[in-house]
C-alpha cells in the first residue's frame, strides 16, 4: 500500500512538472507518461494518472476541452495492453497514444462549434492542429526514448544488484 502510494505521488510530481514548467506548445512528457505509466507499472495506476490531471487542471484552470483530454488519457492508457512487451512495440505504442491524444481533442475542439458543424470544417479544424500534433509526436517520442533508458538503467543495476548479492 505505502508502495503504491509513493509511485502514486511520483506519478503526479512528474506530470505536474510537465504541466507547469514553461514549455512550447503541446511540447511535454504527458502523453508518455499515460502511456508508460500503465505500461511499465500496471493499469492500476491510470486513476493515478486521471486524478493527476484533474488536480493540475484545478491550477491551471478547466476548459471546455478537459473532459476530452482525460478522455483520451484513459484510452491511452489501455494501449498497453496491445504494446507492452518491448521497447519495439512500446515506442509505437506510444506514438499511437499521441495519434488518439490528437484525434479525440481536437475532436472536441470541433464540437464546441469554431470551425462550423460540418465535414469541411471538422477537416479545417484537423488541419490547423498539424503544428501541435508535430509537437506532441516529438516530445512523445523524445519522453518515451528517455523513460526507456531510464527503464533500461533501473532494470541493469537491479540486474546486477541482485546478481552479486
Amino acid at each position: 500500500m505505502k508502495k503504491s502510494i509513493v509511485i502514486s505521488l511520483g506519478i503526479f510530481l512528474s506530470l505536474a512538472a510537465s504541466r507547469f514548467i514553461p514549455h512550447p506548445p503541446n511540447f511535454t512528457s504527458l502523453l508518455a507518461l499515460s502511456f508508460y505509466v500503465p505500461a511499465l507499472l500496471g493499469l492500476r495506476f491510470i486513476p493515478a494518472l486521471l486524478i493527476s490531471f484533474a488536480i493540475t487542471d484545478l491550477v491551471i484552470g478547466y476548459h471546455t476541452g478537459t473532459h476530452w483530454t482525460w478522455g483520451s488519457v484513459l484510452l491511452i492508457g489501455f494501449l498497453p495492453i496491445y504494446f507492452k512487451n518491448s521497447i519495439i512495440f512500446r515506442i509505437p505504442g506510444a506514438l499511437t497514444g499521441a495519434l488518439i491524444f490528437f484525434l479525440v481533442t481536437n475532436f472536441g475542439v470541433w464540437t464546441n462549434g469554431a470551425y462550423g458543424y460540418s465535414p469541411e470544417g471538422l477537416l479545417t479544424c484537423y488541419i490547423f492542429a498539424i503544428p501541435f500534433f508535430t509537437s506532441s509526436l516529438l516530445s512523445t517520442l523524445l519522453f518515451s526514448l528517455l523513460i526507456e533508458g531510464v527503464y533500461k538503467l533501473y532494470n541493469t543495476k537491479l540486474h546486477n544488484k541482485t546478481k552479486f548479492s
